[in-house]
């Protein structure tokens, strides 16, 4: 962030008076879930993410470039950072230290004061307070005025008075907890979630380094991104073939700042990432939606001043534009409204105009000094809007074929008896032989069956019109019944269980990631819903007399032999689902109360279409560096 940016009052400003106190904490240990989401995974590491978001106020606020985070050995987390230091001063009207308050007052902290932060992060603004009441116990340090402050507590509760400890030159906090085990399902955290958020941190404040390790393993990243934002763009284009060098400008109107950074790459899927205050605004919002009608007016202005496109023409759609684009916006605002399911929607309609004026002009002004830039996005774009009138043509004749909106289904399709989508599943499965398998063990009443003939199309390397030429991916689209693209409709979905049932060989990996490929790039939302899973069936059957036992892994099928012994054994691995009978098929990979599925889902969206991009994508290089790095990691081989 660039100093102009940074608007605050002076630190000797920041004193426990500064802090203000909303309501209290006791309602916090007995309904959790109101105030961190859930006692799952997702709540644990709201936990930490609390505590980071203090830190990176302060770092917004101008006043700290260092956090650092620790997975302890003991199971505790420790947060430090370079700030000034929670206030140790007594609060006049509370009687107690700006510490106390912090760690014991809901909705307590300097971010409601609007002169000690102009801008905030913290998706729920809950605070550090609700972090101490879910943890076993809580120790906070504050390195201020030459002075280390020490302070413990317990579920939410004081254990020692706020003591001086040592001297020190440093100003921060650090904060270190344990989750109470009462309260969460797992307290186990996971590493690599917590370092793609760290990441993402970075990347948004680039005059912060973060620090991340984790006792146990040994693992460490340190994260440092100079070009902010610009780096961000050139990390989600790492695995593509970017078309330019990335697109930046910056404007701000009152109180609010906003960022943009643009680079187009060879892919056809639109890659935008939208933030308010470093919060993911996953659901979009008014700063995401003005953003793209300006990025849309600019282009077809530009494509009709240089003549690009003829006045007879129709104007270039939206989508036409945003075609292999990867886009960040960041806006800073002092009062940020969040809406949607997740509260991850930004509803301050006053950014649509702003971030349209920021857009328009600036994007007006890059273009006509890098000529070659803009007409490499206006002749990209163009040819994209061709590529969607020829799918809607695609679109319009798998229609006159009975396709994709009749009652006609595929002749392979065997369907069930059920008509409550909420009630039925679909089991996706690779050829003949195991869909004769599939359909003779399925339970019929609820179950349907659709085999798939070979390979699907590769659509990482397709666009849409060539993607609905392909017979195999049109059949799977009319079982489905839900559309795909403009015409797409959860509500017309058949079924809300889709099962993904593939060999366990490396045909039948190919195949599995052709399919996930597919769901992710384009039925996006049935992923977000929970709707796509992948069906885990068994490598061996272990047999000895008349028992039968079923093995899904190397480790699993040796302890079978271990609890059975050597002798009058009879193993067999599965190579295909063919292999397997049909009661043998419905016993281990179909029955609802004994099958393993693994549901799909996308937790991290940058992570996922780096993944998708370097297997299925156009560069070998990445892929020939995911295979070296993994081969080890190879348990079952089929060659």
């Amino acid at each position: 962030m660039d100093e102009e940016q940074v608007e605050s009052v002076a630190e000797e400003d920041y004193d426990a008076e500064k802090i203000t106190v909303l309501e209290g904490l006791s309602a916090v240990r007995k309904r959790p879930s109101m105030y961190i989401g859930s006692t799952g995974p997702t709540g644990l590491h709201h936990l930490v993410y609390e505590v980071i978001d203090n830190a990176i106020d302060e770092a917004m606020a101008g006043y700290c470039s260092w956090i650092k985070i620790i997975l302890k050995s003991d199971g505790s987390v420790s947060i430090e950072d370079n700030g000034r230091g929670i206030p140790i001063d007594i609060h006049s009207k509370y009687g107690v230290s700006g510490v106390e308050i912090a760690m014991t007052k809901l909705h307590a902290g300097g971010k409601f004061d609007k002169s000690t932060y102009k801008v905030s992060g913290g998706l729920h603004g809950v605070g550090v307070s609700v972090v101490n009441a879910l943890s076993i116990w809580l120790k906070v340090e504050v390195f201020r005025n030459g002075n280390i402050y020490r302070q413990w507590y317990k579920q939410g509760d004081k254990s020692s008075e706020l003591e001086i400890i040592g001297k020190t030159q440093n100003t921060g906090t650090r904060v270190r907890f344990l989750p109470d085990k009462e309260i969460f399902n797992i307290i186990e955290f996971d590493f690599k979630t917590l370092v793609d958020r760290v990441r993402e941190m970075a990347f948004l404040n680039r005059n912060v380094t973060i620090e991340i390790s984790n006792e146990l393993t040994g693992a460490e990243n340190i994260f440092h991104y100079e070009g902010g934002i610009v780096s961000f763009v050139e990390y989600l284009n790492k695995n593509k073939k970017a078309l330019h060098d990335p697109i930046y400008f910056r404007g701000e109107e009152g109180d609010t700042q906003a960022e943009m950074a643009i680079q187009y790459n060879d892919s056809f899927i639109p890659n935008i990432y939208a933030f308010a205050n470093n919060i993911n605004t996953r659901e979009g919002g008014y700063h995401l939606s003005g953003f793209k009608a300006a990025l849309t007016r600019t282009v077809n202005d530009y494509a009709r001043g240089k003549k690009f496109l003829k006045d007879s023409d129709p104007n270039l759609l939206g989508n036409d534009i945003l075609e292999g684009v990867a886009a960040i916006i960041s806006v800073r605002l002092p009062e940020p409204q969040f809406e949607g399911q997740t509260k991850t929607k930004l509803g301050n309609s006053e950014l649509k105009g702003m971030m349209e004026r920021i857009t328009n002009q600036s994007l007006s002004e890059i273009f006509e000094e890098n000529p070659a830039v803009a007409e490499i996005i206006a002749k990209r774009s163009i040819v994209a809007a061709s590529a969607r009138l020829a799918a809607k043509k695609a679109r319009d004749l798998t229609r006159r074929k009975s396709y994709l909106e009749s009652a006609a289904l595929p002749g392979k399709l065997a369907d069930c008896q059920e008509r409550d989508p909420y009630k039925c599943e679909i089991f996706i499965v690779e050829g003949d032989s195991a869909g004769g398998s599939a359909k003779q063990g399925r339970d019929r009443a609820f179950q349907a069956i659709l085999p798939l003939r070979g390979k699907i199309l590769n659509v990482e390397k397709a666009r849409l019109d060539r993607i609905l030429r392909n017979k195999e991916i049109l059949a799977l689209l009319t079982a489905l019944g839900c559309g795909v693209g403009e015409e797409f409709n959860i509500e017309k979905l058949r079924y809300r269980k889709i099962i993904i049932m593939t060999d366990a060989d490396i045909d039948g990996a190919h195949i599995r990631t052709l399919l996930l490929t597919f769901f992710y790039r384009y039925l996006g939302q049935l992923v977000d819903a929970g709707c796509v899973y992948v069906a885990q069936p068994p490598l061996f059957r272990i047999q000895k007399g008349r028992r039968a036992d079923y093995a899904y892994s190397e480790e699993e099928k040796e302890r079978i032999v271990e609890e059975l012994g050597d002798r009058g054994l009879t193993i067999q691995r599965y190579k295909g689902l063919g292999e397997m009978n049909p009661d043998q098929l419905w016993e281990t990979t179909m029955d609802v109360d004994k099958r393993m599925l693994i549901r799909i889902d996308d937790n991290d969206h940058v992570e996922s279409d780096k993944l998708f991009t370097k297997l299925m994508g156009e560069e070998v290089e990445p892929r020939r560096a995911f295979i070296q790095k993994h081969a080890l990691e190879v348990v079952n081989l089929d060659i």
